[in-house]
């Protein structure tokens, strides 16, 4: 598969940073939230350096974006991690509950230690973190039960961190979304291009479009793409593809092809598809 080469580290990520870092010595849970249809590539690699001992909740957001049997077998691969792990749809309120009475339960834990040590219980300081646009904001709406933070379907929306009251219970802190501040692995980068988890400013459509058939094609699910467009993928590059369906449908136009594919798959019209799975 092409890698073409992506860098993004807008400056509000990294003041944002040194921010979460200083309330993160506040906070009794984190919860996590990556991208069901790249669970590896969305988790940050400093986040366990970060949190140390707290517990932490992980959430794989999207869980209508990849099929069923796909999320049965990250379950098993995160067992295997021992970490458990929640499945949620925040923008349908999939999964909430269980992501809530999961973040109670660890609060239940740390009001037990104050207590043992002679001090008052208080509510739960919880913090949701992840990369950019995995839907951090519309998980917070959901747990909240109301509009409480700005949610959108693209990267950098939310810029500063804020407390958000859950219940009389727990404390939510919405942080903007962290990346790491250089991509050495630009596999991941293209595929958190793909989900639009990182800005469009830093990819060139045509060829993260590419990428993207490329990697269809590598994770077998072809088909869905011949049903889509009517072009048979198998013989053909990424490239060479999006050159045929240009030629083909669009008057030769691959940018408008290549913003048609990545379109098509972040709104799920192109079917449910991962971009990784567990046994790769």
């Amino acid at each position: 598969m092409f890698s073409p080469t992506i860098q993004w580290y807008p400056g509000h990520i990294a003041k944002a940073e040194r921010q979460l870092k200083e309330q993160l010595k506040r906070v009794d849970v984190v919860l996590e939230v990556r991208d069901a249809r790249i669970p590896l590539a969305s988790h940050h690699p400093q986040v366990a350096d970060w949190i140390g001992e707290k517990p932490k909740v992980s959430i794989l957001n999207r869980m209508d974006m990849i099929p069923e049997s796909v999320q049965k077998q990250w379950l098993e691969w995160f067992k295997a991690q021992e970490t458990k792990t929640y499945f949620t749809n925040a923008k349908k309120g999939k999964g909430i509950k269980a992501v809530k009475t999961a973040a109670q339960a660890a609060g239940v834990a740390m009001n037990q230690r104050r207590r043992d040590r002679g001090m008052r219980p208080r509510p739960v300081r919880a913090v949701v973190i992840g990369f950019p646009n995995v839907g951090k904001s519309a998980l917070i709406n959901r747990l909240v039960g109301k509009k409480a933070v700005v949610s959108e379907r693209r990267a950098g929306v939310t810029r500063q961190l804020r407390w958000v009251r859950m219940s009389q219970e727990i404390e939510l802190l919405d942080a903007p979304g962290v990346i790491p501040w250089k991509l050495y692995n630009q596999e991941n980068a293209v595929k958190l291009a793909i989900c639009e988890d990182i800005g469009q400013a830093s990819y060139d459509n045509q060829l993260v479009a590419a990428a993207m058939v490329d990697l269809i094609m590598k994770l077998d699910f072809g088909k869905i793409l011949q049903s889509r467009y009517g072009v048979e993928p198998e013989a053909l590059t990424g490239e060479s593809y999006l050159h045929t369906v240009a030629q083909k449908r669009y008057q030769g136009d691959k940018e408008r092809v290549a913003r048609q594919f990545l379109q098509d798959f972040r709104t799920g019209a192109i079917g449910s598809i991962p971009l990784e799975l567990p046994s790769l």
